[in-house]
């Protein structure tokens, strides 16, 4: 099946976060606190997707209290920080939502993605993974992580779902007429 048949059924996205929602860098200010970057287009592609009714979920390996802040001004309640094993919370979240395997996307850059990559119907990479993992996807993002690579995913699976002229029109309604 190709990537545009499969994102047609997609209704969660999940994500890591480091190297996906984060260039993958860890800064440390002068009081030893980790801080990241997060791309704005990311944020609003979060926002685009949960107006159509996907859902979005961050599973990530690192806990951050960082992460935690932008993760809860994003509204994003499929939070899963501080386990490596993803594959156990990824047949959780199957189960709790009562939907398929091949019914999620995941977007993943570096080995510890790999299972979760290995059992989605849409398995996603962004453009700065590693071989490995790219090689476990069916959709490469042009876009590296950090940079709006989940932004092209949400527009990707919006796209294919044919929900994006809808989102266009009422984005423009409501910046027009508010």
């Amino acid at each position: 099946m190709s990537p545009e048949e499969s994102a047609k059924n997609i209704r969660i996205l999940l994500c890591d976060v480091d190297g996906v929602f984060t260039d993958g860098g860890l800064y440390y200010d002068n009081n030893g606190n980790v801080t990241k970057r997060f791309h704005v287009q990311d944020g609003f592609g979060v926002k685009l997707a949960q107006a159509a009714d996907l859902e979005v979920g961050v599973l990530t390996g690192l806990e951050s209290e960082a992460v935690r802040q932008r993760i809860g001004e994003l509204g994003i309640k499929e939070y899963h920080a501080g386990k490596f094993d993803k594959e156990e919370i990824l047949n959780d979240i199957s189960h709790r939502h009562n939907i398929q395997l091949q019914d999620i996307a995941f977007v993943g850059d570096d080995w510890v993605d790999a299972v979760p990559m290995s059992r989605v119907g849409l398995p996603v990479a962004v453009a700065n993974a590693q071989p490995e993992i790219k090689d476990l996807a069916t959709l490469l993002t042009e876009t590296p992580g950090g940079s709006g690579a989940v932004r092209e995913v949400v527009n990707f699976i919006l796209r294919a779902q044919n929900k994006m002229p809808q989102l266009w029109e009422k984005w423009n309604h409501c910046r027009i007429s508010g």
